[in-house]
């Protein structure tokens, strides 16, 4: 089968859509299928090998340019290489390309209104780009955000097109006001040119039916996958150790290190006598500095800072290693989150689990048996992380069930298989 999937960079960091994305091409290409795995945006960053495409298309410096400046809409294409260059994207990343929602509202509503907007020159691009390949059997998008994509793609080349429903609400929900409604409307104007959408959780499928007016029978879930490669339960402890709280995920408020942080300090009053650590790894923009020093605020003052340990944006080998450390992990979203990613990391390591009843975490604890569901308060929290500590059976009973049931339920593999029976469903030849 011929597959065109388009994935979206993430400004140089760690990404679990790109890395989901990159995933499922691995192993579609490992099944002998033709898949090109093309970026938009910027270069992705997954922590496997990058099967993905070298050039970039709309990249980020160019449809920043053109938004802002006139005359650039109208350079050559042969100019625009030079800013469309990988190498210059990586360069400025983080810099001259944001992904942050305040800063994006007019370029988010330019990409919605797709060729009838001021980007009209690198949909043509894209276009043009793909009528020199081989045809795909099917084009699958990354998000709901370049739904925009999909009628040009149609009306050039007659292909089905699905388009993936990963979390991008959180963006959109954090766009001013103007742009908000104004951008959901323009998704949900052009829910009807795609042929399946795509949901990676449940959770995900029954939101954004309601959230975009996306018809609930066009939807179909395809849980996430990891590859399970590498990952091994946590080795016998060479005499005592502390008990090690884990946090495994981007470093912003939205994800809760703040929340663990006020749990762990209450955890800490009511097991005085046990040895325990705190520990984070995850990405960390510049803006969110101040955000990791307010969370250590909270651990300095009552007087628990030096149990504390930020690890940084980690690699694969290092993810493997942090998360093999750690005997229970937590990322207390604040919001609904539709993925989990890092659940289902954490218990093919054998770690169990202790997170708010909401979004995919009740889907993924519940399916798996991995860990335990809480209110989504530090109390709860605290209380659902002392059991664990205190009671060494029910943790290592919820880590063989974690273990097993990521095996059972959340594997690429499996992720692959569902995939391959939606594009069958939509007209690809298998």
């Amino acid at each position: 089968m011929r597959i065109l999937q388009i994935t979206a960079g993430a400004a140089g960091m760690y990404c679990g859509s790109c890395t989901r994305d990159n995933a499922l091409a691995r192993e579609l290409l490992r099944r002998g299928h033709d898949v090109t795995l093309q970026p938009v945006y910027t270069p992705t960053r997954p922590d496997e090998p990058n099967v993905s495409r070298d050039r970039i298309l709309f990249g980020g410096i160019s449809v920043y340019l053109q938004q802002h400046v006139p005359l650039f809409r109208k350079t050559p294409w042969i100019v625009d290489r030079l800013w469309d260059s990988p190498r210059v994207i990586r360069a400025l990343a983080g810099r001259a390309v944001s992904t942050d929602a305040r800063l994006l509202g007019d370029l988010t509503i330019s990409m919605l209104q797709g060729d009838r907007g001021v980007l009209r020159k690198e949909f043509e691009k894209l276009v043009d780009w793909i009528a020199a390949e081989p045809l795909p059997d099917v084009i699958d998008l990354p998000n709901s955000l370049l739904i925009s994509l999909a009628d040009p793609l149609k009306r050039a080349f007659g292909r089905p097109v699905c388009c993936t429903l990963q979390g991008e609400e959180l963006f959109l929900d954090t766009l001013l006001p103007q742009y908000r409604e104004r951008a959901i409307g323009l998704v949900r104007e052009q829910v009807r040119v795609v042929d399946r959408f795509i949901a990676v959780s449940d959770y995900c499928a029954r939101f954004m039916s309601r959230y975009l007016s996306i018809p609930p029978d066009t939807i179909s879930v395809v849980p996430l996958g990891i590859n399970l490669e590498g990952y091994g339960r946590k080795p016998e402890a060479q005499g005592p150790q502390p008990f090690t709280v884990g946090y495994f995920a981007r470093v912003a408020p939205e994800k809760g290190l703040h929340v663990l942080a006020d749990a762990y300090v209450r955890l800490r009053r009511r097991s005085a006598g046990i040895p325990m650590r705190l520990e984070a790894a995850g990405y960390l923009a510049r803006d969110g500095r101040p955000y990791l020093a307010s969370v250590r605020r909270t651990l300095d003052e009552a007087g628990l800072g030096a149990e504390f340990t930020y690890h940084g944006e980690v690699d694969r080998n290092g993810k493997l290693a942090f998360l093999r450390g750690l005997d229970v992990l937590s990322v207390p979203a604040t919001y609904d989150e539709p993925k989990g990613m890092f659940l289902l990391e954490a218990m093919a390591s054998g770690v169990p689990v202790v997170q708010p009843r909401r979004g995919s975490f009740t889907e993924i604890v519940e399916r798996t048996g991995g860990g335990l569901l809480v209110d989504a308060d530090p109390e709860a929290l605290a209380d659902g992380l002392h059991r664990i500590a205190t009671t060494p059976e029910l943790g290592a009973a919820l880590a063989d069930r974690g273990f097993a049931g990521v095996r059972a339920c959340y594997t690429i593999a499996q992720s692959v298989d569902r995939l391959l029976e939606v594009y069958k469903g939509v007209g690809g030849h298998l």
